[in-house]
């Protein structure tokens, strides 16, 4: 009822807005503003706050922008595909699997990660498919089963691969990295980069882990899970919606995000093109969102949040107990925020303790001073400060 209720309300304004996104286009166009006029850029403004007023459920652009890189599909599965930027001209570079968050947001949210790797790297990324597009007879989709994919597109690239998991799948990767150890995978990467994930959530909680706590398991299933409307190709599958998990992540600032866009209607009243630009390119990114398997969103709460069970030693893949200290032969790389407030410095770190087969000497640690979550694979100091320690990483591991 939750989501259907969400559904019937969006469709009912979407023509609404489309006529504030006309007009909002119309006035912005140069010749519709002769001499900057002021009133003009007002009612553009005011147009473009409701124009934007919505959220969108479909995956946005790379805009790589650049002829001489295919998006190509490697592997595809109901729930996920490997997406392999091909370049046509490039010489043998190291592959590299990007593991992005199935946390809400579409893979774009890393495409300054992807570009910054692009020129000196064979990148490939994990582009997770939005639930409410997936039919129920797929099956299930749970921790077990995002284990087996990151294990199952590794083997696809081949030996002598690297792996790179961005905030939420830290926790699962070096999972399936275990596995892989154990069973002698001759698929396990070379080297192992864990930047801003929650492998161990009891160090220095921050308010998302503190959330997670607050109630049981049940009150999470019975108020965040509900049904994918009728329409859509997954109608009846369980999930977690991507508006829902928005909504919580606006309500932990509010104040930010409405500065935001007060910001935009200022830039566009001023006639500051670049700067609205800026504000438009983030919230679009940040305002597309997808559904969550409603077993995989549990599960991760329960095991990754509440129990912790990979920082205790009693995580299971299949049902059998996985062993990060069998991890040997990967170089492992852990980076954190200093001023992350969704991952703290030391919940990465925590991956040094587990992977006691791996030797010292192939182990390294970076606290990237002054910035938050975003800012560790996004941005200025990722480009200049981050990047450069990850790529000889990685360099030094192939």
């Amino acid at each position: 009822m939750l989501y259907q209720a969400y559904q019937t309300t969006n469709d009912f304004f979407a023509p609404w807005r489309r006529a504030a996104d006309l007009t909002a286009f119309a006035l912005q166009k140069p010749m519709a503003m002769p001499f900057g006029n002021l009133l003009l850029r007002t009612f553009s403004a005011g147009a473009e706050a409701v124009a934007r007023a919505r959220l969108t459920h479909e995956r946005p652009d790379f805009g790589l922008g650049d002829a001489a890189v295919d998006e190509t599909i490697a592997d595809s599965t109901p729930f996920g595909t490997l997406l392999h930027f091909r370049k046509h001209d490039a010489g043998p570079q190291p592959r590299v699997l990007i593991v992005a968050p199935m946390a809400g947001h579409f893979v774009t949210l890393l495409r300054d990660t992807v570009h910054t790797m692009l020129p000196e790297f064979d990148v490939f990324v994990t582009d997770w498919k939005n639930a409410r597009d997936v039919p129920r007879s797929a099956g299930g989709f749970g921790l077990d089963e995002y284990i087996e994919h990151i294990i199952r597109f590794l083997g696809k690239m081949g030996e002598g691969a690297h792996v790179l998991g961005v905030c939420q799948p830290c926790n699962a990767l070096l999972a399936a990295m275990s596995v892989m150890a154990q069973s002698g995978n001759p698929a396990c990467p070379r080297s192992l980069t864990l930047m801003a994930g929650p492998v161990d959530t009891r160090v220095a909680p921050t308010q998302v882990n503190r959330l997670a706590n607050a109630n049981p398991l049940e009150w999470f299933e019975r108020n965040l899970i509900t049904t994918v409307p009728h329409q859509f190709k997954g109608a009846h599958r369980r999930v977690y919606p991507g508006f829902l998990q928005l909504t919580a992540f606006l309500s932990m600032n509010p104040s930010r995000h409405l500065r935001a866009h007060l910001d935009l209607m200022e830039h566009i009243m001023r006639g500051e093109a670049d700067s609205a630009e800026a504000v438009r390119d983030f919230y679009d990114e940040y305002f597309a969102v997808l559904d969550l398997p409603a077993e995989f969103y549990l599960e991760t709460v329960e095991r990754v949040f509440q129990e912790h069970h990979l920082a205790r030693g009693i995580f299971k893949w299949r049902g059998a107990r996985i062993e990060p200290a069998a991890i040997e032969r990967t170089s492992l790389l852990t980076v954190e925020g200093e001023r992350d407030d969704i991952c703290a410095p030391g919940q990465t770190f925590a991956a040094h303790t587990l992977c006691t087969g791996i030797p010292s000497d192939r182990k390294s640690h970076h606290l990237q001073k002054s910035v938050g979550h975003y800012g560790v694979f996004a941005g200025k100091r990722w480009q200049t400060e981050i990047y450069p320690i990850v790529r000889d990483h990685i360099h030094t591991s192939d």
